[in-house]
C-alpha cells in the first residue's frame, strides 16, 4: 500500500473526502508534496504558522531544547524554564491585568479551562456564546459553539448555555448576577472574518464589569499579529477578564493557554485543590518553540506589515465572480455565490499550486490568512493564480 491508502486505511478521518495532500516538507510560506510541487500557502495551518513554516529561531529552539529534557512531571508542579520564560514573555506584552498564564494542550482545552474558572471564581453556571462561533469541538466547548448543525449528533451538551447574536444589542440585559461569563471570538474566526463594531464590544465590556461577570475573548486565531495588532482587542480598547491563545501561541507545535490575573487564577487550587490540571499541557518543546516564535514576531515588526500586506490582496482580488471580501489584517474571507462555486475555486486553485480552504459557518467563501511572512512577491503570486482560475470556473 502506497501513504495514501494507509492514511485512509489507518488514520481516523474527519471528511468523507479528505483532500489527502501528502506534504514532505513546508518552509517559509511555501510547502511541498512528495512530487516536489509547491503550493503557495494561504492557510497557515489556520493561523498556526503566523512565522512561516521551519523558521531558522523556531529550529534552533526546538532543537536546543530536545537536548535538555522533554516531559518531566505533570504541568504545574514543578520550576520548568521553558514556561516560566515564555510565561513572562506573555505577560510583558499583555495588559497588567492578564499576567497569569495556565499553559494547555490546545486551543479547546484552553476554553475548557477557562468555563470552569469562570463557574469556580463567580459561582455561577450560566454561559453566553454567540451565535457562529467556533470554540473547538470538546464537550464544553462544542456546547458554546453558535451552530446547532455541529451540536446536534452530540446532545446532551452542558446546561445553562445562551447563544446571542454577534455584534447586536438587544440582548445586553441577559448579562445579569446569573452570568459566569461572556465567551467572544474577538473577531468572528469561522464565520468568515466579522469583526464586531468597537462601541458593542465596550458595551459588552461595560456590562459585564457591572454584573461581575467575566469577560473572556477567543484570540485562538485572531492572537499573535494575525489583525494588524499583537492582540486583536487592541483594535477596540478593552481588555478582557480572560484572554484565551491557542494555534501560533506554539510556534507550530501544540500549546494553548487560559491568561487572567492571580486573584482569578488561584481559585483553581483550593476546594478542590488541583482544579485544573493537565499532564502534556506547556510541554517544555512547545513552550520554548512558542517563545522564539513571538520573539521573531517582534524582533522582525512582522504585526507592523500585516495593514500593507492587506491592501496588497484587497487591490489585486477583483473579479465579477467574487461577491465580496471581508477582512481584518491579514485575514480574509473571499465570498462567492454558493458552496459549490466557491470549492471547485478551491480544488482548481490546489492544481495552480495555491493551497487554501472553506469556513465552517460560510462556506460560500475562502480562507487568506497566509503567514505573516508572505513577500509581497508570493501575494502577487498567489492572486494572479486566483484572478486565473476565476476565468476559468
Amino acid at each position: 500500500m502506497n501513504q495514501r491508502e494507509l492514511f485512509l486505511r489507518h488514520v481516523a478521518q474527519t471528511s468523507a473526502a479528505p483532500l489527502a495532500l501528502e506534504i514532505s516538507r513546508a518552509r517559509g510560506c511555501s510547502i511541498f508534496d512528495v512530487n516536489g510541487k509547491e503550493y503557495i500557502d494561504l492557510i497557515g495551518g489556520i493561523s498556526v504558522a503566523n512565522t512561516g513554516h521551519g523558521h531558522p529561531a523556531v529550529i534552533d529552539a526546538i532543537k536546543k531544547q530536545l537536548d535538555d529534557y522533554l516531559h518531566v512531571m505533570v504541568y504545574g508542579e514543578i520550576v520548568q524554564s521553558p514556561q516560566v520564560r515564555y510565561a513572562r514573555l506573555l505577560a510583558d506584552h499583555l495588559p497588567a491585568g492578564l499576567h497569569s498564564v495556565y499553559f494547555t494542550n490546545s486551543g479547546a482545552e484552553a476554553v475548557e479551562g477557562a468555563m470552569k474558572l469562570a463557574k469556580r471564581y463567580t459561582g455561577r453556571t450560566r454561559i453566553i456564546a454567540a451565535k457562529n462561533s467556533y470554540h473547538g469541538s470538546t464537550q464544553g466547548a462544542l456546547s458554546i459553539l453558535g451552530d446547532e448543525y455541529w451540536r446536534n449528533a452530540f446532545r446532551p451538551l452542558l446546561p445553562g448555555i445562551v447563544h446571542i447574536d454577534y455584534n447586536k444589542y438587544d440582548w445586553l440585559d441577559q448579562i445579569d448576577t446569573t452570568t459566569a461569563c461572556v465567551l467572544l471570538e474577538t473577531v468572528q474566526a469561522e464565520g468568515g472574518i466579522l469583526a464586531p463594531d468597537k462601541a458593542w464590544l465596550q458595551a459588552v465590556r461595560q456590562r459585564c464589569t457591572e454584573t461581575g461577570a467575566l469577560l473572556i475573548l477567543d484570540e485562538i486565531q485572531a492572537g499573535f499579529g494575525r489583525t494588524g495588532k499583537l492582540w486583536g482587542f487592541e483594535h477596540f480598547d478593552v481588555v478582557p477578564d480572560v484572554l484565551l491563545l491557542g494555534k501560533a501561541l506554539g510556534g507550530g507545535m501544540p500549546l494553548g493557554a487560559f491568561i487572567s490575573n492571580r486573584k482569578i487564577m488561584m481559585t483553581l487550587t483550593e476546594n478542590p485543590v488541583l482544579g485544573h490540571i493537565t499532564t502534556f499541557g506547556g510541554h517544555p518543546v512547545s513552550c520554548a518553540a512558542g517563545h522564539a516564535a513571538l520573539k521573531v514576531l517582534l524582533d522582525e515588526d512582522l504585526t507592523q506589515q500585516v495593514a500593507q500586506k492587506e491592501q496588497l490582496f484587497r487591490s489585486l482580488l477583483h473579479h465579477p465572480k467574487i461577491k465580496e471580501i471581508r477582512s481584518f489584517g491579514l485575514w480574509m474571507a473571499v465570498a462567492f455565490d454558493s458552496f459549490e462555486t466557491n470549492k471547485k475555486i478551491i480544488d482548481r486553485l490546489l492544481e495552480a499550486g495555491v493551497f487554501t480552504d472553506w469556513f465552517l459557518f460560510a462556506s460560500t467563501c475562502f480562507r487568506i490568512c497566509p503567514p505573516l511572512t508572505i513577500s509581497e512577491k508570493e501575494i502577487e503570486t498567489a492572486c494572479s493564480q486566483i484572478s486565473k482560475v476565476l476565468e476559468t470556473c
